[in-house]
């Protein structure tokens, strides 16, 4: 999917938790090519830092997108003091989304991972496919109510303040989850827990990785993950999350 460079003009942004952020632009072109999993990159307009900050698609529709994210520098505390009316310039979108299956569903976002999951839950229900969302925190709740009326809504939380105390995994065992085909997206120690699980259930899995990324293009091979192929451009087991992610097959990378 052709990628593109083009200036867009923010609808609105809120702080929705603790340095997290709700930013939504209008930029139809964009809009309306993307897919649920894949990202685009945001530029700070600032000449000091000139590598965009890649951040994932939480919906998109109406020529609008929406990103939720977490400020972790000076380039994302930049972006979180857009307004109404402000441009940005942007590049996407970026990367390999999920590929949509007509199958029971279970969806499982954890921290920052939780925001491309609504995205991927409003597509699947407008497939018909009924979803179990699965979302785990640490200590504070972000958006779960975005997801009211997308499907059964299950939490688990690190310190046991919402939900099940424990992980994503934990939620699924203690509420008997159950569905054909698993999509996740979130830090990789629970990435790695949901394959096993997955494995383990014989169940087909796709996981959206998180890596530091620096040109979002698939050039600088700043962001490779292990594979359990070899790589056709870098000729080891190695793929570019960018390019050839940030979805992959469960079965085709090491955690």
């Amino acid at each position: 999917m052709a990628k593109t460079m083009k200036t867009a003009v923010v609808v609105r942004q809120e702080q929705i938790g603790t340095d997290i952020y709700s930013l939504t632009v209008n930029c139809p072109d964009i809009a309306d090519a993307a897919v649920p999993g894949q990202f685009v990159s945001l530029f700070t307009g600032d000449n000091s830092r000139l590598l965009p900050r890649p951040i994932s698609i939480c919906d998109a529709g109406s020529g609008e997108i929406r990103f939720v994210y977490r400020t972790a520098g000076e380039g994302t505390k930049i972006i979180s003091k857009l307004k109404s009316g402000d441009e940005i310039r942007l590049l996407g979108p970026l990367g390999n989304g999920y590929t949509l299956e007509e199958k029971d569903a279970i969806l499982i976002g954890g921290g920052i991972g939780i925001p491309p999951m609504l995205y991927l839950a409003k597509q699947l229900k407008s497939k018909g496919v009924k979803c179990a969302i699965v979302l785990g925190y640490r200590d504070e709740e972000f958006l779960k109510g975005d997801f009211e009326g997308l499907g059964d809504v299950y939490v688990s939380s690190d310190t046991g303040f919402m939900g099940v105390k424990g992980t994503v995994i934990d939620a699924i065992n203690e509420y008997g989850v159950s569905g054909q085909q698993i999509y996740t997206c979130g830090p990789k120690p629970m990435l790695k827990a949901v394959k096993a699980f997955a494995e383990e259930k014989g169940i087909k899995a796709q996981l959206s990785l998180e890596e530091r990324m620096a040109c979002g293009i698939g050039a600088c091979l700043a962001c490779v993950c292990e594979t359990t192929a070899v790589d056709d451009h870098s000729k080891v087991n190695n793929a570019r999350v960018c390019a050839d992610g940030p979805v992959f097959d469960s079965k085709e990378v090491r955690l």
